[in-house]
């Protein structure tokens, strides 16, 4: 069949029914283009740049450390790509996280057998997710999230009840409780000191439950509830699973985005960013009610360095196993 009569015969089936009117002949995804949009580096967070100081060290040296690690351990190349297949995404997206998380959150180790060994540390602990002494799988009972109750899937969920903390209790005075002015995350999900992330992904344990069912279905892993900590903490720690989750969360976002009219698969400086940055499905949202096809996503300081060090990144995938 020619393309002229293919694309008349899709058209006819739209307007008999035959084929949804949202497919993709009456909503075409916006493909965003490689490469930043901006010419110069966005202005990285004071956080960041505290944080380097106090390590005596330089963002280009954290960089070259992150760079070498995944020169050294060809294993971990090989399941870089094994997992990016699995996921169907290019592994330069899993490449382009961790050396974001490890140029400007933290400084890679000498080897990935140090994370092994950080793993172990967490597994013998009893701690819950709570905040002022409330579990948070106690708080989500409240009313303010009986929206959320009617979501199933835990991507879906975990997003409804960060938008509600955010709309109804943060930095507020509810019921005589003040809520301080912090993230769902900060406030529930750092039972040990802030600024918590782990791994070699620096997994939050929030991101964690909100990709546990697509982990569930590709990887076979257990899902993950706030019942369990211990085992958030055990699937962000080991570093053989932590790739897993990268590339899971790297999925989810393109789906979130895709959901929304854009497709931001050929763009690792744009999934680099929602990696730092988190709440793809807020962000896409937000970005379509802006106006479609008048504005696209952009890289911050963390998804602008993937991009200008794009072909050195994937220098290291191609360089075999």
């Amino acid at each position: 069949m020619s393309r002229f009569l293919l694309r008349l015969f899709l058209a006819f089936a739209c307007l008999a029914g035959v084929l949804p009117v949202s497919s993709t002949l009456a909503e075409k995804l916006i493909v965003v283009p490689p490469g930043n949009r901006f010419e110069t580096q966005p202005a990285i967070p004071s956080a960041s740049a505290n944080r380097t100081r106090a390590f005596k060290t330089t963002y280009e040296e954290k960089y070259e450390k992150i760079v070498a690690l995944l020169k050294r351990e060809a294993k971990l190349r090989a399941h870089i790509k094994q997992v990016a297949a699995a996921y169907d995404i290019d592994p330069i997206h899993i490449v382009g996280a961790l050396v974001g998380e490890h140029t400007y959150n933290v400084t890679a180790v000498g080897s990935v057998q140090t994370y092994y060994v950080k793993a172990l540390s967490y597994s013998g602990l009893d701690f819950a997710f709570r905040y002022k002494g409330v579990r948070v799988q106690d708080f989500v009972k409240r009313p303010e999230f009986a929206d959320c109750a009617q979501v199933k899937d835990n991507a879906a969920l975990w997003s409804c009840r960060d938008r509600v903390w955010a709309e109804h209790f943060r930095g507020k005075t509810v019921d005589g409780v003040a809520y301080e002015p912090m993230t769902f995350q900060q406030a529930f999900f750092q039972p040990f000191f802030a600024g918590q992330t782990f791994g070699l992904g620096q997994i939050s344990p929030l991101t964690a439950l909100e990709v546990t069912d697509l982990v569930n279905k590709v990887s076979g892993y257990d899902r993950l509830t706030p019942d369990n900590p211990q085992a958030i903490y055990r699937d962000v720690m080991d570093p053989d699973r932590s790739i897993v989750y990268i590339a899971a969360i790297v999925r989810d976002a393109i789906d979130a985005y895709k959901e929304q009219g854009f497709d931001i698969s050929g763009n690792p400086g744009i999934t680099a960013t929602l990696y730092n940055v988190g709440q793809p499905r807020q962000r896409a949202a937000e970005l379509k009610a802006a106006g479609k096809g008048r504005k696209l996503p952009v890289e911050n300081y963390y998804g602008w360095l993937v991009n200008e060090k794009l072909d050195e990144l994937r220098s290291l995938i191609d360089s075999g196993s």
